[in-house]
């Protein structure tokens, strides 16, 4: 059933949301909650629908095995208050960044997000909210971005993580980590054979060092443990404030393959000269795969 939540309700709403993410610092947005405010922004059911289909699309990851994977860049641009896509461009994350992997530091290069995901009204409804909920927030800044511009940078990752009798799927092979990044939000699309209290996400204090494993962790540094188990579950951190890990994959039928679907959007200011990304971090339009969402007006006055 559709939502009944007017466009200027779903605005309240984003702006009590982005105002108790501000106080809180990350913030877990229910199933039920997001679905009224992407319908009220444009989406439909048959939207949801065809988005979580779009999973079953994604390339072979650039350097896990068990994952398959598209990504896209958008810039958010809010003194014209529109997001653009920008072009197409290799990704790196590294130890600096609080990401300790076999990977840490290598150029990776993802196949970009298919003209029919970036069209769909999901994905669209879903980078407006995130922009009007980030668009004017002071968090702690990280090394090397230019937290004098107006501009947000968020890079979109469709990805699908895959436990087999022959692999274990690991949403975050790194263990405890950060991103890199000022915000994450983290939205849950669909699993397969998953038991549903497989993949859970725990968040902890700076305390906790990063690239520790799961059964290593300090209880006492874990800030809060969340699960993604509905479409469009959403967590959304201040990511250099925090950190953050989540459980394997573990499959109901441990003969057949178990799937987890997630679109996770990576959100910070543009980077600066000496950063590790500044080679990668052009906002020049995608005149191959464009796209332009109008946002309304700043909900900072509601949301302060």
């Amino acid at each position: 059933m559709n939502s009944q939540l007017s466009f200027a309700n779903a605005l309240e709403r984003i702006a009590e949301l982005r105002q108790r993410y501000l106080a809180d610092r990350c913030i877990f947005i229910p199933s039920v909650e997001m679905k009224e405010l992407v319908f009220a922004l444009g989406a439909t059911p048959s939207d949801l629908e065809a988005f979580q289909h779009e999973s079953d699309f994604l390339e072979v990851d650039p350097t896990l095995a068990f994952r398959r994977s598209r990504n896209g860049r958008y810039c958010f641009v809010p003194e014209q208050r529109e997001i653009y896509r920008t072009i197409q461009q290799p990704f790196v994350l590294s130890a600096e960044e609080d990401f300790v992997r076999h990977d840490s530091g290598k150029i990776r290069e993802f196949a970009s997000i298919t003209p029919s995901a970036q069209g769909n009204p999901v994905l669209q409804a879903l980078l407006a909210i995130n922009a009007l909920i980030v668009e004017g927030s002071e968090v702690e800044h990280r090394p090397g971005l230019n937290y004098a511009s107006p501009n947000w940078i968020t890079t979109a990752f469709h990805l699908r993580t895959i436990t087999t009798p022959e692999l274990v799927g690991e949403p975050a092979l790194e263990g405890v980590h950060q991103d890199g990044v000022d915000h994450t939000m983290t939205i849950f699309l669909n699993s397969k054979n998953m038991v549903r209290d497989s993949a859970t996400t725990r968040l902890h204090s700076n305390q906790e060092a990063s690239g520790t494993q799961w059964y290593d962790q300090n209880l006492a540094h874990v800030l809060g443990t969340f699960q993604h188990q509905d479409v469009l579950d959403t967590l959304i951190v201040v990511d250099h404030e925090r950190k953050h890990s989540v459980s394997a994959v573990t499959p109901i039928e441990p003969s057949a393959p178990a799937t987890r679907d997630m679109l996770i959007l990576f959100t910070r200011k543009p980077v600066l000269g000496p950063h590790v990304s500044h080679e990668y971090d052009s906002d020049e339009v995608n005149e191959q795969a464009p796209l332009t969402i109008n946002l309304p007006i700043a909900i900072l006055a509601q949301g302060a």
